[in-house]
This record gives C-alpha cells, structure tokens and sequence, in this order.
C-alpha cells in the first residue's frame, strides 16, 4: 500500500540509523535464520523523498534491484518513481531513476524474463498489470486491465503460481489517495490465467487487501490486510492489520480458497508485503521493520529498521533487501535462507 507523506524525513546520522537497524530476538528458532554474525547495511539513502516502498525485484543475472517509491501529496512534491538500483560488482550500489510507461506502481515480480508490476492506474489510465522489460529502453506491455470490462480499483500486490497463473490483491488506495478512480469493484484478490484470459475473483470480504504470497509447496496463500491504515490517512487500531491464511483446494482443476483463518497480526504497524522463505517462514514490513513468523505463525524475531518497512525480497543464499521508504537495507542472513519465489 501507499502511505501518504507530505514532507521529506530529516535524515538521521549514520551512527543513529545503525542504533535503530537490529535483530530481535522472539524465540529460539530466530537463531537458525540470522545465524551467528547477521548484518544490515545501508546501501542507499535518499532523504527528499521515499524512494524505497514497494515492488522490489531482485534480478540474479545481474545483482541489480528494481523497487518503486511512495506516493506522496504536492507538497512532497513527487509521485511514484521507479528505480533501478545497479550492483557495481565491488559491494557498492547506485541508484538510476527510470521512466517506464506503468501509472502509479506498487506491486512487482519476475516474471517471463522481465518484471511484472502491479500498477494502481490513474483517474484517466485503468488499473493494470504491466509486464516491463529490465533493459532500457524498459519496454512495457499491458497483460490485464479490466475484469470483463470493469476496472479494477488499484491494484496492489502480485505473486505468481507455478501453473503460471498471475494472483493478485485489489484494494482502493489510489482512490483513497485521489489519483485514481472511483471504484467499480469490491476488494478482492484475483487470480488471471494469461494463457486463456480467464480472470476470477478469489476472495473477498477483506478490508484491504495488499501483500500475497504462496507457501513453498502453494497449499497456502497469505494475504495482508492492512484496514488499519486508509489510503486517506484514516488509522485505527481497532481494524485489522492481520495475515490471513487460506487453503488452496481443487475442484475439477479448478483452484478456490478455503479455510480462511487468522495467520498473525502485526504488533507494530501493519503487515504490508510478504514474502516466505524454502523453509515456510513468512516476512512481512511492518511498523518497525520486517516480522519473521514460523508457518504455523508463531513470531521468531524482527530485523529492526528505523521506521516503516512496507516491503523485501531475497537475492543470493542470505541475503535479503529491505525497503524502509527513504532508506535501502542490506540485510545478511545464514545462508541457508533462501527467498521462495526465486529459490536461489
């Protein structure tokens, strides 16, 4: 989701950030996932404007990272930004702004070669997911725009099944925040089969639905809902800031979701993106960093970051990127961690 920020963060000394970047030890097993000598380095810092709040794709050919930025109101003066964050090869990073024709990123993924992005659309442009190529000149292709000639509100978050079908959340941030329009569609999570065009609703009757992931073995998918905090700068503590799980069942070939129960609820902020580890282990950005809970959601520990952390994913054995809005972390981890979706 987008957070609504109205003036840059004044940042702090690097001597500080390092007091606020820890590990949080909840229970015994946290130690066999940060090992004996974890680390978290600040890799890039931009403190005009959250550069560093969603759809990080991690492209294991070249080290480089894509991600998008935060919204902000004209008085941050930026909208969302794409950046590619290049790997020099000597464990330094520079951030390059890209202009590829996506409305509004949010969500994104590898995908066919190239990323596929979540964008939350504006008042003249539908909601869609766009497929983009990593090399300039970032080529863009529209996949699904529309359900059966609706438009969607403004999408969110994506992951993709190994039957290569496309699952992703929809909830109204876009027009909560006043760039998109009005909505047309419950909130729902959807899944699109690009091969036969078909697109179904999966689930609804969730407040906001935002960060989606599989479990390793796809019996489970979990989705953030964030209705603690609208996109209008609304926030309760009474509303849900809570992962659900749900079971994947088949019915002549066909998936639906079942069992939809409580996984965890953030204790701190909200549970944004999320992400599983090979082993089931579920991340999530919350308030205060990245939640790491066991698969049957016991929480093990948090990579604690000075603020918001909306979203990570994985690059090489133990390594994890964190985003944490104006800031982008480096964190190591054992090396037997390894992010799901790449399996790296």
């Amino acid at each position: 989701m987008a957070f609504r920020y109205t003036a840059a963060l004044v940042p702090l000394a690097l001597g500080a950030l390092a007091a606020n970047a820890s590990f949080q030890t909840n229970q015994p097993a946290f130690a066999s996932i940060i090992s004996q000598d974890p680390k978290i380095d600040l890799i890039v810092e931009n403190a005009s404007y959250p550069f560093a709040h969603e759809a990080p794709v991690y492209i294991p050919s070249t080290g480089d990272l894509f991600l998008a930025g935060n919204y902000q109101t004209k008085s941050g003066g930026q909208p969302i930004q794409v950046s590619k964050i290049r790997h020099n090869g000597n464990g330094a990073y520079t951030r390059e702004l890209i202009h590829p024709d996506i409305p509004m990123a949010n969500g994104a993924i590898n995908y066919k070669d190239g990323i596929l992005f979540c964008a939350q659309g504006t008042v003249s442009r539908p909601s869609a997911l766009i497929w983009m190529n990593t090399t300039a000149p970032y080529k863009t292709k529209t996949l699904l725009d529309t359900f059966h000639g609706r438009r969607f509100n403004s999408l969110n978050d994506l992951v993709v099944h190994s039957d290569g079908s496309v699952w992703f959340t929809d909830p109204t941030y876009g027009y909560d925040q006043g760039f998109a329009a009005e909505p047309q569609l419950p909130n729902q999570v959807y899944r699109f089969d690009p091969d036969t065009g078909d697109v179904r609703a999966m689930a609804d009757g969730i407040g906001q639905p935002n960060g989606i992931a599989f479990s390793p073995d796809e019996s489970i998918v979990y989705v953030t809902d964030t209705d603690a905090q609208w996109g209008n700068g609304d926030k309760s503590l009474a509303r849900a800031a809570t992962i659900y799980a749900f079971d994947i069942k088949y019915y002549s070939d066909a998936p639906f979701l079942v069992n939809r129960r409580v996984f965890a609820f953030a204790d701190n902020g909200i549970p944004d993106g999320i992400k599983c580890d090979t082993d089931g282990n579920v991340y999530s950005g919350c308030g205060d960093g990245v939640h790491v809970w066991s698969p049957a959601g016991v929480l093990l520990g948090k990579i604690r970051l000075p603020g918001v952390s909306a979203n990570l994913c994985f690059g090489r054995p133990g390594e994890m990127f964190a985003l944490n809005e104006y800031r982008l972390w480096r964190v190591t981890l054992d090396s037997s961690v390894r992010g799901d979706i790449l399996k790296l």
